[in-house]
């Protein structure tokens, strides 16, 4: 694979998918379309070489992930030196659902995000996390495992008026229902809870007439 026309095929069938694991990450999808686009157009400097690899896709998504773990630091340390947050960025997708697993995804550290999203949304293995990160395999589980906690308790309404989340980066959580860590993550749909009670309200009214 080293023809343009390959290289070609390469970036336009996996940029969208890079993208969005990158803004799941970052939770900017302009910023994280410019880290992926500079990611091809490193592989394209030394396709040469890259692209002879056996996944050329692997090496771009390692210099996407590095690019943006260098980003992410850098704007922790503006953060804190304007001492406020980051105004929240539209998410890309148009799902509420998506919307709301994004914005929740911001709020878990960074290293734990990062296996989140490398897991559930690139289907890569616990192995392979670990050899794309340096970590160990067991670090990786303990990634998983408190940030799916800390997801659930992010998006989990204890009103009970929730809807699954329906989207590709927890796909694999509803084959795991039996384990309570793993359980579907639930999201909170503002005003359903009262909208619940009113009508629990009017039922009450309706029955002390009759």
């Amino acid at each position: 694979m080293r023809t343009e026309a390959e290289f070609t095929d390469l970036y336009e069938s996996h940029f969208s998918e890079l993208a969005a694991q990158v803004c799941a990450y970052l939770g900017d999808a302009t910023e994280a379309q410019d880290l992926v686009q500079e990611a091809f157009l490193r592989a394209w400097q030394r396709w040469d070489k890259v692209g002879g690899y056996e996944e050329p896709v692997a090496w771009v998504r390692r210099v996407a992930w590095n690019l943006a773990t260098s980003r992410h630091r850098r704007n922790q340390v503006a953060r804190k030196f304007l001492q406020k947050s980051q105004a929240p960025e539209a998410a890309p997708a148009a799902s509420p659902d998506h919307v709301a697993l994004v914005a929740a995804l911001k709020r878990v550290p960074a290293k734990r995000r990062q296996a989140l999203v490398m897991h559930y949304m690139a289907d890569m293995t616990i192995s392979a996390i670990a050899k794309e990160t340096g970590a160990r395999e067991g670090t990786v589980k303990s990634w998983l495992h408190r940030g799916r906690k800390e997801l659930a308790a992010l998006l989990t309404d204890d009103s009970g008026d929730t809807a699954v989340i329906r989207t590709s980066a927890l796909k694999a959580e509803a084959a795991k229902a039996a384990d309570p860590d793993t359980m579907p993550i639930r999201i909170r749909r503002p005003g359903a809870a009262r909208a619940t009670r009113a009508a629990a309200r009017r039922a009450s009214v309706k029955e002390d007439r009759s």
